[in-house]
């Protein structure tokens, strides 16, 4: 489990999932080397999507930083429970350097708000994976996509057979539609009573042209 950590809120948005469910990833590091760091201070809602790749703040290369409920980290805020940021060297990163643990010391989400046009429609893409520690159980790491606190995915991740130089990401996506001038996207971990989780990465979101997302 991981040691160190540092951690959006919403406003009305209908969600429609316009794809299938995923696979799950990440779990939370462990062993030595952790640092606690103070909460960040909130942020407020950006004008667009950004950090998807966990860069900031720079965590200590091969550590993580532990968030907790109501701390942000960037543009991110942890909804509930704990997550881990995982530094650089760590563990593979599926962009960038760094990647999110969505397992603290037990379960965690975490949430951006970011400006939209009500009745467009957004695809939200990601990389999921899991933490590959096979003596943290469960193997299969699972967790789900909020749209404004409604639940538009659930995804699940086996990490058998996966190592930290090969986390075997995988691509997901869901698409929604928005209805309010601001929406709020949750990645949240459903992996219970464990310190490894779902590992998220490379989140991007892309408002559909017209004709993309029918």
């Amino acid at each position: 489990m991981l040691v160190s950590r540092t951690s959006l809120t919403a406003l009305t948005t209908a969600a429609i999932l316009l794809a299938g469910a995923g696979t799950a990833l990440a779990s939370p590091a462990d062993g030595s080397g952790r640092t606690s760091h103070p909460a960040a201070s909130s942020t407020a809602a950006v004008s667009r999507f950004d950090d998807g790749s966990f860069e900031t703040p720079k965590v200590n290369t091969n550590t993580f930083d532990e968030f907790a409920a109501g701390q942000s980290f960037g543009p991110w805020k942890v909804a509930s429970g704990t997550v881990d940021l995982i530094g650089a060297g760590y563990w593979q990163a599926a962009e960038g350097d760094q990647s999110l643990d969505l397992n603290g010391m037990d379960a965690g989400a975490a949430s951006q708000t970011f400006s939209t046009k009500p009745g467009a429609r957004y695809t939200v893409t990601y990389s999921l994976a899991g933490n590959p520690e096979l003596d943290q159980v469960p193997p299969v790491k699972t967790g789900k996509v909020l749209i404004d606190g409604q639940n538009v995915q659930d995804f699940s991740f086996d990490v058998t057979g996966k190592t930290k130089t090969n986390m075997g990401y995988v691509r997901r996506q869901v698409t929604f539609v928005a209805t309010g001038p601001a929406t709020t996207l949750t990645f949240a971990s459903t992996t219970l009573h464990s310190a490894t989780g779902p590992v998220v990465d490379d989140v991007t979101v892309e408002r559909c042209k017209p004709d993309c997302c029918d």
